[in-house]
C-alpha cells in the first residue's frame, strides 16, 4: 500500500502489517475459501487507483500462495494510528 503520503523503505517494522485469522461463524456466508481484508489509512494517491491496487494484491497473493478461490477486500477509511515503542 506504498504511497507518497506514507513512503515505504522496504523494511517492515512492528505495526506495519498485522495478520489475523478467524474461523467462520455459523452466521458467516461466503462462497470463497478465503477472504482477505486489507485496511489501510485513506490517502489521495491510494484512492486514485484503489481497484488497480486490489487487483495487483490479488494477483500477487495468488502467485505467492497458489490460492484460487479467494477474494481481497480493500478498505481505505479515514483513520489514524499510534503505537508505542
Amino acid at each position: 500500500m506504498e504511497c507518497p503520503e506514507e513512503p515505504y523503505d522496504g523494511e517492515l517494522q512492528p505495526g506495519d502489517v498485522e495478520i489475523r485469522f478467524r474461523p467462520l461463524s455459523p452466521l458467516d456466508r461466503s462462497g470463497l475459501t478465503v477472504v482477505i481484508e486489507i485496511k489501510s489509512k485513506w490517502s489521495a494517491s491510494r484512492e486514485a487507483n484503489r481497484q488497480e491496487r486490489v487487483d495487483a494484491l490479488h494477483a500477487d497473493i495468488h502467485a505467492a500462495t497458489g490460492l484460487v478461490d479467494f477474494g481481497v477486500y480493500l478498505s481505505l477509511p479515514s483513520a489514524a494510528w499510534s503505537q508505542g515503542d
